[in-house]
């Protein structure tokens, strides 16, 4: 039995250190030219499909996810250390989706299918990359590529393990209420159940999903 599990998440990848204006004061060297150093490259946001994951319920209390920028450059030709990646551990079966969702941008279909999302900022060139021949002290420096962001759609395909399939009032929400977290409604009259009902089953460290099928 397939179903459809979505949240709503906004990403933001690193921007790019910047470049450092610096230079040489080293004793007995007449003329010091300039030795600033390029800024770090920021972090990428990174999708990654992960065994062991059923539903998107950890999407639903955190919503944003920003990469860490790069750092800036120093003397000495000190190139800026980059941003670490943010990977972003989703379920097999997960569509990335525009936030209009009528793009589907990634797709997992097996475990460890890894894509960069969106891609960090290159870091800001520091002043000994600007030296030339008729410009021998510049002072100019890059400030660092911008990040990049989105509001986007994950919406899981998911494939229930076991389905509750009865007449109306036999109690199947009342048992996946009481077996799970879901929260399905009930109540004393027939047909309180007007959707699948999904929930997920914790038992001795393993995980299956259960379907609250609505009364036949």
């Amino acid at each position: 039995m397939h179903f459809l599990d979505q949240a709503k998440i906004f990403v933001r990848s690193g921007a790019g250190g910047p470049g450092a204006v610096s230079f040489r004061r080293e004793k007995y060297i007449e003329y010091g030219g300039p030795d600033g150093g390029n800024g770090g490259k920021g972090g990428d946001i990174i999708f990654e499909a992960v065994a062991g994951l059923n539903t998107l319920i950890d999407f639903r209390y955190t919503q944003h996810f920003r990469a860490p920028r790069g750092h800036g450059g120093s003397g000495s030709n000190r190139t800026g250390g980059g941003g670490d990646d943010l990977v972003i551990k989703v379920p097999v079966g997960t569509q990335v989706l525009s936030e209009d969702k009528e793009e589907v941008l990634l797709d997992f279909t097996k475990v460890g299918q890894r894509e960069v999302f969106l891609r960090g900022g290159d870091g800001g060139r520091g002043n000994a990359t600007y030296k030339t021949s008729t410009n021998r002290a510049p002072r100019q420096h890059g400030t660092g590529w911008p990040s990049e962001e989105a509001w986007v759609w994950l919406r899981l395909k998911l494939l229930a393990d076991a389905g509750l399939v009865g007449l109306p009032n036999a109690g199947k929400s009342t048992f996946i209420n009481a077996v799970t977290n879901a929260q399905a409604k009930v109540g004393a009259y027939a047909f309180t159940t007007t959707r699948p009902q999904l929930g997920v089953v914790r038992h001795r460290e393993r995980e299956f999903v259960v379907a609250d099928i609505p009364g036949l």
